[in-house]
């Protein structure tokens, strides 16, 4: 039974600590914040709650599989997993609105085709059978499997773009694919919105990005009753099941190395805790003892979220999800509104959630960018303005206070010279792992499982590990 000290109750982080308990080792979460979760917040006021971070699942099936192994109660009996449908409302910025069903190509295709015109539907099928062909080739390497040693075929582009234009120019970015491919200002928005809702600016973001798209028009989004932070109340009640013992608002201020290997940390306040492993779940390069720092991604984005307090009741035709894209000096925005008793005092209120994705860069007058935010949402929630109780700004600061870092990371992408690739599950320094959405396979909920579940392999079945199965 080896000893194992984990840095952070983030999603992956978590993911590792279960499995690694169900092993039979002794794991220990240390946790600087007083609660778990890391990006899988909640904020609460007057009888309101909102989820601060993800609103709805993607590949599920990362889940099932992290308490079929750790448990005899499945994931279905521990949340309440419902499809969202229609998976998506688009507002496009001449107005046009498209409802897109959840998982059905047929239907997309329909949907496509009597809101933009005969053939759009046709262009969006046949953009997504070359997404399917860049998600074949990727899915193991960059979702299951540990980075190779060799990540150079990884950095080359799988998508298989049309050749266009006289010079036959190669397709290099997502953006061009939508121009290119798409021919519709309508569709390329469409597909711009897919990269941004995962941090990406479309204009630099390979043509590989594609796959993000497919990924959720194939599997579908689900959302889990009572929030997403439902979800990581039934992660950590896991975790407590299999014996993990979580230490809050307890920072980690070292790993502790010696003869060339991690064996323990220092905490914040100068007790050094030993361990055969250590587990962090901080961002990278964060807490690496000397040398230089791993590779890590660098998308450069964060994100802003108002939280609306509303009253009067939701309309009975609202949808859960309506992306209202970019116009008029208004960013593209994704608005969530659950059906969801848990969320607000009662019938006659609603809690609406409304999220942007920004640079990390640039300081900006985060209010005033939330009141064009709220502009923005109004074309998703009848008479905003007028129902408005009070409203809650979370900007890139308080997502720092929350994950250690302002900037949130993407799910890792092939192409773009490898630059989109996250940080090996193993450190440099022996002892030493990675969890979490700044390690392969990446950010998102599905991906910070998945790093968990590959940590936990390398520690559990030693070099010979090669994947999930």
């Amino acid at each position: 039974m080896a000893r194992i000290v984990v840095i952070g109750a983030g999603l992956g982080a978590m993911a590792a600590a279960a499995r690694l308990a169900v092993a039979g080792h002794r794991v220990t979460v240390y946790e600087r914040a007083a609660t778990y979760g890391g990006a899988v917040g909640r904020h609460e006021r007057d009888g309101f709650a909102f989820d601060t971070g993800p609103g709805l699942l993607h590949l599920p099936a990362v889940y099932r599989d992290l308490f079929v192994k750790t448990g005899k109660e499945p994931l279905e009996e521990c949340v309440t997993l419902t499809q969202v449908d229609p998976a998506s409302r688009h507002v496009f910025a001449d107005g046009t609105r498209v409802d897109l069903p959840n998982a059905s190509r047929a239907g997309t295709v329909a949907a496509l085709d009597a809101a933009l015109g005969s053939g759009a539907g046709e262009r969006w099928g046949d953009f997504l059978v070359r997404a399917r062909e860049a998600w074949d080739h990727t899915r193991r390497p960059l979702l299951e499997e540990p980075l190779p040693a060799d990540p150079a075929p990884l950095a080359r582009e799988p998508y298989p773009a049309l050749k266009a234009g006289l010079l036959r120019r190669p397709t290099t970015t997502l953006a061009q694919v939508g121009a290119r491919e798409l021919r519709d200002p309508r569709l390329a928005a469409l597909l711009d919105a897919y990269a941004w809702s995962y941090g990406f600016d479309p204009a630099t973001a390979p043509a590989s990005a594609a796959v993000l798209p497919y990924m959720e028009q194939t599997f579908g989004s689900w959302y889990v009753a009572g929030g997403l932070r439902a979800l990581a109340d039934a992660v950590f009640e896991r975790c407590r099941q299999r014996r993990v013992e979580f230490v809050f608002d307890t920072a980690v201020a070292e790993v502790l190395e010696k003869d060339g290997r991690a064996v323990g940390v220092r905490l914040a306040g100068g007790e050094s805790v030993e361990a055969d492993h250590v587990v962090s779940g901080a961002p990278v390069p964060a807490l690496h003892p000397g040398g230089d720092a791993p590779r890590h991604q660098g998308v450069g984005t964060s994100r802003v979220t108002v939280c609306l307090a509303l009253r009067g009741p939701r309309e009975a035709d609202a949808v859960h999800r309506t992306v209202v894209h970019a116009a008029g000096g208004r960013p593209t925005v994704t608005v969530l509104r659950p059906d969801e008793p848990a969320l607000r005092p009662d019938d006659d209120h609603e809690s609406v959630t409304v999220t942007a994705t920004v640079r990390t860069a640039p300081e900006q007058d985060w209010e005033a960018f939330a009141d064009r935010m709220a502009e923005a949402a109004g074309s998703a929630v009848p008479e905003l303005r007028e129902r408005l109780l009070w409203r809650h700004v979370r900007t890139p600061e308080d997502v720092r206070r929350d994950t250690g870092s302002a900037e949130v990371p993407g799910p890792a992408l092939a192409g773009a010279e490898g630059r989109l690739l996250p940080a090996d599950n193993r450190s440099p320094l022996p002892g030493l792992w990675f969890a979490g959405g700044w390690s392969q396979p990446g950010g998102g909920l599905a991906h910070a499982g998945m790093s968990g579940a590959l940590v936990a392999g390398f520690i559990v079945e030693g070099a010979e590990f090669r994947g999930s199965r």
